[in-house]
Order: structure tokens, then C-alpha cells, then sequence
């Protein structure tokens, strides 16, 4: 193998020669060359979810930052393929390109796409023709168990509207979203599966979600966020007040809520 050169910038090939120097069984480094696609799956998903972060800094330094280490992660999968007699960077590149000349005809081909709804409607067909997709249950088993479970309940239901099930408009997700916190209060009270019923309920709240044109992965985040904030601002007030939040009744928890929720609001 010859000698990774040291110098002030790169290209996306040093980068694949300097993975393959690290994989090197004899050369390389001793943790990367013993790392499979198993060992590092977590590596990767971490790496994804650290350039979002980055994306939703708006710090494009960062985000320039964490894009490197997700091209890792897809360079040592590459690799790790390659030494073992599979498939290499380049088919992954040729994979990727043909299927964006396949599903861009209206670039590539003679079909028509006047905006981006249109678009969308010919990728999907596009795909469930290359997937041999001949029906809806083929398109939501096709949906990877792995993602995030409010993303994936999001693209089964998408999913299943594009065969036709779904409610005609968001009143109906609406119905089904109280029918669901109904038989959730019933579970609480002995009178079913808990966990069950909360799936249920999660499910149908992204239903809405959808139906509102929102993405219900980030509006739980920025709920998170929320809440957060305001929290910390209670404690702030707690110890302004000389409360124990421990020892505090909750009349007056919500009141000190209720003042970080009005100034967060405020904001």
C-alpha cells in the first residue's frame, strides 16, 4: 500500500485511501480494522443525528463538521464490504446514480413534472415499480423498522394513503385521536393494555400531525425544548421563592409553571 501524503487539504479519494490504510490488516489501525458493519451501526446513526443537530444550529462550520464524519461512517461500511469480497465505494456510487437518473424522468426522460408535488408522486410510483411493490402492504413492510418510532408510524400512514386508507380529512384524525386517549384512560383504570393503548394513542396524534402538513418527530423535539426551558426557569423561580420543589405541593408547582410559561411565551 503506498504512503498516505500529508498535506494541507484533501478530496473525497484521500479520504477512501486513508480508510483503507486504517482497515489495512497489517498496517492499520488496530480499533478500525476490527470494526464491522454490526459493531459500528450506532456509530452511524449517531453521526446522522449529529449533523441534523447542526443543520438546526444553522451553523454551517458544524454542519461541515459532522458531514465528514457521516462520509466516514459510509467510507468504512464501503470497506469493510470490499475487503470482504462484496461491493465497493464505486458500486454504491453507481447504485446511487441510477437510481436518480431512474427516478428523475422528467429531467432525464419525457416526463412531465410542473412542481414538486408532482415530483414526489413520480418517485414513489418509480419506486414501488423498482421494488416490485404490487401492492400497499408491500410499501408499509418496505418502511425501515430501525427509524425513529414517530418517523415510522408518519411513512407507514403516508404510505397507506397512497393505496387509499385514510381518512378524508383531519376531523377524522381528530375523532380518532379522543377514541384513542378514551381507551387509554380505560386502560389506566384496569380495564386493558397500557402500553398498548399509549401506542395507539402516539399513533393516532402523528395521524394528525400529518394531516396538518407537520412533521411529528421535530414538533415532539421542539415540545421537548419547550418544556425544558421552562423548567429550568421554575427551578430558577424556586430558588428565587425559597421553595423545595420536593416538598411542594402541586398548586404550587403550577403557579411557578405558569409564570415561566408566560415569560418563555413572551420570549
Amino acid at each position: 500500500m503506498d504512503e498516505f501524503e500529508i498535506k494541507a487539504s484533501y478530496t473525497v479519494n484521500d479520504l477512501a485511501a486513508l480508510v483503507r490504510l486504517l482497515r489495512d490488516p497489517e498496517r492499520g489501525c488496530p480499533w478500525d480494522k476490527i470494526q464491522t458493519h454490526e459493531s459500528i451501526r450506532q456509530n452511524f446513526i449517531e453521526e446522522t443525528y449529529e449533523a441534523a443537530d447542526a443543520i438546526d444550529k444553522g451553523d454551517k462550520a458544524l454542519l461541515c463538521e459532522e458531514l465528514g464524519d457521516v462520509m466516514l461512517q459510509v467510507m468504512l461500511h464501503a470497506e469493510i464490504e470490499r475487503q470482504s469480497g462484496g461491493f465497493d465505494l464505486d458500486d454504491v456510487a453507481t447504485g446511487i446514480c441510477r437510481k436518480l437518473v431512474l427516478r428523475h424522468p422528467h429531467i432525464f426522460g419525457e416526463v412531465k413534472a410542473e412542481d414538486s408535488e408532482s415530483v414526489l408522486r413520480n418517485w414513489e410510483d418509480l419506486k414501488r415499480e423498482e421494488k416490485g411493490q404490487t401492492s400497499g402492504a408491500d410499501s408499509v413492510r418496505d418502511v425501515a423498522r430501525a427509524l425513529p418510532a414517530l418517523t415510522r408510524s408518519q411513512k407507514v400512514q403516508k404510505r397507506a394513503r397512497y393505496v387509499g386508507f385514510d381518512y378524508e380529512d383531519a376531523e377524522g384524525a381528530m375523532r380518532d385521536l379522543q377514541s384513542e386517549a378514551d381507551e387509554l384512560r380505560a386502560a389506566l383504570a384496569g380495564e386493558g393494555d397500557c402500553e398498548e393503548e399509549l401506542g395507539d394513542l402516539l399513533f393516532a396524534a402523528v395521524n394528525v400531525a400529518r394531516f396538518a402538513k407537520l412533521d411529528a418527530e421535530l414538533a415532539l423535539t421542539r415540545a421537548c425544548d419547550k418544556f425544558a426551558r421552562r423548567f429550568i426557569r421554575v427551578e430558577q423561580l424556586a430558588a428565587e421563592r425559597g421553595i423545595d420543589m420536593r416538598k411542594a405541593d402541586m398548586e404550587t408547582l403550577n403557579r411557578l409553571w405558569d409564570t415561566a410559561k408566560q415569560e418563555t411565551v413572551r420570549e
